[in-house]
């Protein structure tokens, strides 16, 4: 068998014949170096696991699925890691909440305001057409709920600052003298000049009698602490109470005295039982009210 091959470069066609033993050898060589390097390919290829070892790529897949595993189980863990800490910030806020209903409870109570306005037992009340609906992420929540932390705290703090104004306006009231000392009786001379009633000459009354019969109770005009409990010359048996702020009150010509020097009383509380000890005429409360150290007129006090 002959191949006849046509070139323009050597000018003709050259004829090669297939049965020469040279080209036998050389179509051997090329079917043996085609078959080595088939060969070499799939030794290459059983060495990686992929052809020849399917054991081994099952190990390698049962490795990858041992690892994604770890991964998930870390995932889980931080995940419930991040749900503990947000239940721990929602106990803490909680927490708050139930202190501002008991502090807005107490500041109603004080304010003496409605119960039915501000209604600290039952969620206020809201509403309105439906609106747009939306889902938070986790990260959203945590921002949205250090937020309102924030926003109790500070509430907390002003309510704490109201109250404590509003008890110290309530003390305040309570230390000044208003009201009658007295639950009966009527008012028998005034502050300012008078007739003496031993000896008919003008004088300055400086406090307010109230006519009422013997033992009737003497009450605290404010509350105080007790500076005078004992006989004084021409009021007779008398208790004076300091009630600070440079207001200090004098109830004289008692038959008989219930509170002791240093004792501190409340607004309201017995002190004394009405007598005619003293320079007196009969059963009486002499009441007086010192502001600085100098005598004013009680009325405006009484009439509060």
């Amino acid at each position: 068998m002959n191949i006849i091959l046509y070139s323009k470069r050597l000018g003709g066609a050259r004829q090669i014949e297939l049965n020469r033993p040279w080209f036998l050898v050389l179509s051997s060589c090329c079917c043996l170096g085609v078959l080595a390097s088939v060969f070499t390919l799939g030794l290459a290829l059983g060495s990686r696991g992929t052809l020849f070892h399917p054991g081994i790529q099952l190990g390698d897949w049962t490795r990858q699925i041992a690892v994604q595993r770890a991964q998930i189980a870390d995932s889980r863990r931080q995940v419930q890691e991040r749900l503990d800490a947000l239940a721990s910030r929602v106990g803490e806020m909680n927490a708050h909440v139930i202190r501002l209903d008991a502090l807005g409870k107490r500041l109603t109570e004080i304010s003496h305001l409605d119960k039915g306005e501000f209604d600290f037992d039952h969620h206020p009340a809201q509403g309105g057409p439906e609106g747009d609906s939306f889902s938070v992420t986790a990260p959203d929540l945590t921002g949205i709920l250090d937020d309102l932390a924030a926003k109790i705290k500070d509430r907390e703090g002003q309510l704490g600052v109201l109250e404590n104004l509003i008890v110290t306006s309530n003390l305040s009231r309570k230390v000044i003298p208003d009201g009658r000392p007295i639950a009966a009786g009527w008012i028998s001379s005034y502050f300012g000049s008078r007739v003496d009633p031993f000896n008919g000459h003008g004088e300055f009354h400086r406090g307010i009698d109230f006519a009422t019969p013997q033992g009737t109770q003497v009450m605290a005009a404010a509350s105080g602490l007790i500076t005078w409990s004992r006989e004084r010359f021409g009021y007779g048996n008398t208790v004076e109470i300091n009630h600070g702020n440079g207001y200090v009150t004098r109830y004289a010509h008692n038959e008989k005295l219930l509170v002791e020097e240093g004792q501190i009383v409340q607004k309201g509380q017995p002190i004394s039982l009405v007598g005619s000890t003293g320079r007196s005429t009969g059963p009486h409360l002499h009441f007086e009210v010192l502001k600085d150290g100098h005598q004013v007129d009680p009325a405006k006090f009484v009439r509060q």
